[in-house]
């Protein structure tokens, strides 16, 4: 063989492979090129210290078995090839359910908080089959007598096979099958439950498995499976407390949903911690197209174990004490932002069934800004409310996009003002911390916080919620949390620190290296 840089890269790393499954790591190669994946794909990796597990050419990535005797100078030695880009940990994902208290409700007061009896009543419909929302999760129970009419085909990604089914153990209740009841229950069953878009086609894509977890490389393929079968909504009830560095390739996949216009939603976590401060991904990718849910509760206050976050986390919705479908045709309660997101996502189809061309920026903001007030801390301080986004969106009525924002000092955020008619003129409440020019262009200038009015030409005005500039002050963290997803901080993404400091002798340009 020809020694190529890619060859020479490899003839460094260790000659042999004795390790079994649990003395060895798999990690994602992000490659430069397609050309240089293919390369990889075309050589026998397993005789140079590490062992080719997957191929995922949508994201350029590789998936590779490396021995831990040989971890670091491995990694140091990807991280020398001139045609890799990145190298991270294929870490785990997890579910993000919360336990459910001897005192859970037994109605859904969730469908009653957020008004969706009045909401479909003003649309006059309760969503669309033309619709499609992917659940990325454990699997759902596709034969759940209360599902089974607006199920499609999925994939599991988990087992590698065409069978999406929910496999419970006593780790899994059926997470995947409850967030689906939650987005489109039909609600013609007797004694079951009715979801926010009973009317919906629900595409359950597995990569969890039946104890709750999946990998990174998975839920890429996942995202990447639904950007491909043109799915307009995805509902993401999972993640991991991993540093951006580390989550990169999961972000692109997002980005990549984003070009293909569909809308991201994701939980928030249930740390009950402040995800301005905390890393967690998905939820804190901040992409265009993304919606991060914190729970809330049947008081409107937030659970103890929801994450939160004025900068990181968009809006709330009822996650505590959610009754839902369970595989085998049951029913039951659980909590977590997992149960909040759906509810969201699902909330999301049906506005999309009453117009298709929302994008997500769109409906973030829609959802904002006619969202209920709470005193729960995210972008808005409040909690959905399906009958006043639909008043908004049927009747017309002009809002911000976006709504509400974070962004640097002497950064820029682009506003526009939705369903404006003529030349519309814009105006910074604070000038002092941010400007904004004539075609809605705020500039910032020091931190604090501004909001901005719009008015068009016949007069009609609308104001955008708070625009912070510069760091957040936030609320102290609440005590007792619930059950964390991922804990820990990610500094050592190998979770080996003795490892991790091997590597940066190596190799002081690793992104976990101070």
């Amino acid at each position: 063989m020809r020694k190529t840089t890619l060859g020479l890269v490899l003839s460094l790393l260790v000659a042999t492979i004795t390790a079994n499954a649990a003395q060895s790591t798999t990690y994602l190669v992000k490659y430069k090129t397609i050309a240089a994946v293919n390369k990889m794909a075309a050589m026998q990796t397993e005789t140079f210290g590490l062992e080719m597990k997957d191929i995922h050419r949508p994201g350029r990535l590789v998936t590779v078995s490396i021995a831990k005797a040989n971890e670091a100078k491995t990694i140091a030695a990807l991280y020398a090839d001139k045609n890799v880009e990145y190298v991270v940990p294929n870490f785990k994902i997890y579910s993000f359910s919360a336990p459910v208290s001897a005192e859970a409700l037994k109605e859904q007061y969730a469908l009653t908080k957020v008004n969706a009896e009045a909401a479909w009543a003003k649309a006059g419909n309760k969503g669309s089959k033309n619709v499609l929302l992917a659940v990325i999760d454990t699997g759902v129970d596709y034969r759940h007598k209360n599902l089974a009419a607006n199920m499609v085909a999925g994939f599991d990604f988990n087992g590698n096979d065409a069978d999406p089914m929910d496999e419970t153990s006593s780790a899994n209740p059926g997470h995947g099958t409850h967030c689906a009841g939650i987005i489109g229950a039909t609600g013609v069953v007797d004694g079951g439950i009715s979801g926010i878009s009973p009317d919906v086609s629900i595409m359950p894509l597995r990569f969890l498995g039946s104890d709750g977890s999946g990998d990174l490389n998975n839920a890429i393929k996942a995202i990447d499976y639904a950007i491909e079968h043109k799915v307009q909504v995805i509902s993401a009830s999972w993640g991991a407390s991993v540093p951006l560095s580390t989550a990169k390739p999961l972000v692109e996949a997002l980005e990549r949903a984003d070009k293909a216009g569909i809308i991201f939603v994701t939980a928030a976590a249930n740390d009950g911690k402040n995800n301005d401060k905390t890393d967690v991904y998905p939820a804190n990718a901040g992409t265009a197209n993304m919606i991060t849910v914190a729970a809330s509760n049947s008081t409107d206050a937030k659970p103890s174990w929801s994450n939160y976050g004025k900068a990181k986390v968009s809006l709330s919705a009822p996650g505590e004490a959610i009754m839902s479908t369970l595989p085998g045709d049951k029913y039951g309660n659980l909590s977590g932002t997992s149960m909040a997101t759906p509810l969201v996502a699902g909330m999301v189809a049906f506005l999309k069934a009453q117009d298709a061309s929302l994008t997500g920026a769109e409906v973030r903001s829609l959802l904002q800004a006619t969202g209920a007030k709470v005193q729960i801390e995210t972008a808005c301080n409040c909690r959905v409310d399906a009958l006043a986004a639909v008043n908004t969106l049927v009747d017309k009525k002009p809002w911000m996009v976006p709504a509400a924002a974070t962004i640097a000092e002497k950064g820029t955020l682009q506003l526009a003002m939705k369903n404006a008619s003529g030349a519309v003129s814009f105006v910074s409440s604070n000038p002092a911390v941010a400007t904004v020019d004539a075609n809605g262009l705020l500039t910032a200038v020091t931190s604090g916080t501004t909001t901005v009015k719009a008015t068009d030409a016949t007069g009609a005005s609308v104001e955008s919620l708070d625009i912070n500039i510069g760091a957040v002050a936030s609320t102290p963290a609440p005590g007792n949390p619930g059950q964390p997803g991922a804990p820990g901080d990610g500094s050592c993404p190998l979770g080996d620190q003795a490892t991790c400091d091997m590597i940066c002798k190596i190799m002081p340009s690793a992104p976990w290296c101070k």
